[in-house]
């Protein structure tokens, strides 16, 4: 798995248990919903931490509590 993976599984995640669409997310956030939907598609290959700073604001998460799974801990890196 690669990170952009765990974080389109990890967004996914955190909508479901919060029963919001990523839309919603998106204003929660204050970022533009295509932000997102760039993300959730791959289109966006690389989210900056802001974006996502912004999208644990709109979920009321710290970055910590984001990143803290068994996933983003067995990721392995990543070189290009």
């Amino acid at each position: 798995m690669i990170t952009l993976d765990c974080i389109q599984r990890r967004l996914t995640e955190l909508c479901d248990e919060r029963r919001i669409a990523f839309h919603a997310l998106a204003t929660c956030a204050g970022v533009h919903p295509s932000t997102v939907k760039s993300i959730m598609n791959g289109k966006s290959q690389n989210p900056g931490v802001v974006t996502l700073k912004k999208l644990c604001d709109g979920l009321d998460i710290t970055l910590t509590e984001f990143f803290n799974t068994d996933y983003f801990r067995d990721l392995e890196q990543e070189i290009v």
